[in-house]
């Protein structure tokens, strides 16, 4: 595995993000899964096998802003053609440091792997663990660059009472390291909200490319 990504990461979750001066980094792919672009505040990251020379001759042709190039749709669909792959969204990436002790909610973790949530996270990580509360679930998995991810889900009939903001604080009891990472769609508002206020902050934006 390259761990280049991987310092990126514990860094930005740290709070030491790459400078922002504009520039594009491109390293290689953490593993042949995962592969895609993280966005920082004026500084972009593009973890690819491809030739970083075609990466950033495309940015140069992509038009628009410059600052704005690797998230840019027209960049995007050039790097997934190249690579034959496909996303579904850019999200919003937010990390949280870890809690010591159990969690606040009661929880049992089982084995479902025809949950939807569950084969989604099965997809996209290795060492998938679920655990069940009354409404809801919590995922944690490992995601690229090997990191620590969460996903929740709460069902319909439990919505409006907090749960979901529970279930992602209770992962950052669960995480078996010093930070758990989410990602969120920023059209969700719902789910943004809840991730912030069980105190996961916002770090980047993430284009994840899925094989096949």
């Amino acid at each position: 595995m390259d761990d280049a990504l991987a310092r990126i990461l514990a860094d930005a979750a740290d709070g030491r993000f790459p400078p922002p001066d504009g520039a594009t980094t491109v390293v290689r792919q953490p593993s042949a899964r995962d592969a895609g672009v993280l966005a920082f505040t004026a500084h972009s990251v593009v973890f690819t096998d491809e030739d970083p020379d075609w990466v950033r001759s495309v940015l140069a042709g992509t038009p628009g802003d410059a600052l704005a190039a690797t998230m840019n749709p027209y960049f995007l669909g050039a790097l997934m053609a190249r690579g034959g792959r496909h996303m579904n969204t850019v999200d919003l990436l937010t990390v949280a440091p870890a809690l010591p002790g159990g969690p606040g909610i009661a929880l049992r973790e089982i084995e479902d792997p025809e949950h939807p949530r569950v084969a989604r996270a099965m997809k996209y990580r290795d060492e998938v663990r679920v655990w069940a509360a009354d409404g809801g679930v919590v995922i944690l998995g490992r995601g690229v660059a090997g990191r620590w991810e969460t996903a929740i889900e709460v069902a319909e009939e439990s919505r409006g009472r907090r749960l979901g903001e529970r279930l992602a604080r209770a992962a950052r009891h669960l995480v078996p390291d010093a930070v758990v990472w989410a990602q969120q769609s920023p059209g969700n508002a719902r789910s943004v909200r809840t991730f912030q206020a069980a105190g996961y902050r916002p770090v980047g934006a993430e284009a994840l490319f899925v094989r096949g």
